[in-house]
């Protein structure tokens, strides 16, 4: 799936604002409206463009606390466990990782002790997990809402 230039642009500048006018979208790269909204529509179409959405900052929504694991994994267990718990609403994400069956997660949470109740409560009773690393994030100086092409 080859994208061009004026793809590209529309990409970056959706990345900026998702809400963006069809409108002011066509007069940032230079065509009409109607082909930006095909163009659009195409980019949707080949699965480039999976959905809109919003970037809600978890801090100023109430989640202060954001924590990244390692989880390990006995290899018969990884999509039982993954399924479980991207499931769980405190997860933000998770990724299988190349290494012994490791899944890779972002938490977010309210506060220390719901970190301390989902690690015990929902993470270590989870049947397959052999070992869990947790970072806590003190300060983010960057977070992905998409990437720029």
């Amino acid at each position: 799936m080859k994208l061009d230039d004026v793809d590209k642009k529309l990409l970056n500048e959706l990345t900026k604002d998702g809400r963006i006018s069809y409108v002011e979208l066509a007069k940032k790269v230079g065509l009409s409206r109607v082909a930006v909204k095909d163009r659009i529509e195409s980019l949707k179409e080949r699965g480039i463009i999976e959905k809109f959405t919003v970037v809600i900052n978890s801090e100023n929504a109430g989640k202060q606390v954001s924590a990244f694991f390692e989880v390990d994994v006995e290899p018969m267990q990884l999509i039982k466990v993954a399924e479980n718990l991207a499931a769980n609403p405190n997860v933000a994400s998770i990724y299988q990782m190349t290494g012994p069956s490791t899944l890779h997660m972002h938490v977010l949470v309210e506060d220390f002790k719901m970190l301390e109740s989902f690690i015990n409560t929902e993470l270590y009773s989870v049947e397959g997990i052999t070992r869990v690393e947790s970072s806590v994030i003190l300060r983010r100086f960057k977070s992905r809402s998409g990437f720029k092409l």
